[in-house]
């Protein structure tokens, strides 16, 4: 239960940062969405009997979501100050 609540803690302060910033459109966010989606897609092969290849791609994809999580961050918050992409 603590993992899970740790790994929604990147991309809830990105969009904490987007939406009180007001430059939300100006960073890309859709590498983040597909890491997240590579979250699901594992998950989903878990609830299939696929635990092994569905573990991997939940995995990957978290340690995916988490990085470019950090990078939507780290942008959002670049432009938020510099008001520059």
């Amino acid at each position: 239960m603590l993992t899970r609540s740790r790994f929604w803690i990147v991309p809830a302060f990105a969009a904490i940062v987007a939406l009180s910033s007001g430059v939300a459109a100006a960073a890309d966010k859709t590498k983040v969405d597909a890491a997240t989606k590579r979250v699901d897609r594992g998950a989903k092969q878990i609830g299939q009997g696929h635990v092994g290849p569905g573990f991997k791609e939940m995995f990957a994809g978290i340690g995916h979501t988490v990085v470019e999580g950090a990078k939507f961050s780290g942008q959002t918050i670049k432009e938020a100050f510099t008001g520059k992409k």
